[in-house]
Order: structure tokens, then sequence, then C-alpha cells
């Protein structure tokens, strides 16, 4: 869960390309996010004898570049919930995207950085 995300997140800062990036930040984000919920809802997950299978599970969907599963997670969900509440939105942003394509969405998170224009 730490040991290839740390060293695919240093591989994709040194890389030219900005892709891998955004799709290592999604990863850290919805680990982080995963992690505080843990925190939370222990006294609860205890309880739940299959629930370091789940999470075995989910954060092997997260971290394959294959699945692109922190991708889908952050552009389905938090994406949406950064919107929702006046973060990013712009009409310019699109979703992070696949690593074949290096010359698409490099601006993408710096859409949650400025304020909405306008308001």
């Amino acid at each position: 869960m730490l040991l290839y995300p740390l060293y695919a997140s240093v591989v994709a800062i040194e890389s030219p390309t900005k892709v891998d990036d955004e799709q290592w930040l999604a990863y850290w984000i919805i680990y982080s996010f995963l992690t505080l919920f843990e925190m939370v809802a222990e006294p609860l997950l205890s309880w739940i004898p299959i629930w370091y299978t789940v999470k075995l599970i989910f954060v092997t969907w997260l971290v394959l570049p294959q699945l692109r599963g922190s991708a889908f997670i952050y552009n389905k969900f938090v994406r949406e919930q950064l919107r929702l509440y006046g973060y990013g939105g712009h009409k310019e942003d699109k979703e992070v995207t696949k690593p074949s394509s290096p010359s698409k969405g490099r601006n993408k998170f710096l859409g949650l950085a400025r304020s909405k224009k306008g308001e």
C-alpha cells in the first residue's frame, strides 16, 4: 500500500509528463481519505472480520495503473464534491487523464488552487 506508490510517485515526479503525476496525486488523496475513515471508524471496523481483505482488494485496485481506480474515484466522487463546494469546477478542466495521452490534462489540479471567477 505504501512501497510501490512511493516508488511510482518519485518516478512520476521525475518524468517529463504530468499525466502520471495526476494519477499518483489522485491515489494519495483517496488513500488519505481511506486512512482518515479507518481512524474514525476503527471501533466499528474491528467487528468486521473481512475488513482487511476488502481494504487490500480496494487499495490494489487503486494502486494498479492499468485499472486506474484512483483516477476513477477522484473523477466520480472527489472532484464532484470539490465542485459542489466551490473548488475548481472550471469548464476547461477535464478528468484525470490516461497515461497514454501525455498532452492532455496538464493543468488539471491547478483548478483547485484558483478561485471561481465572477463570484
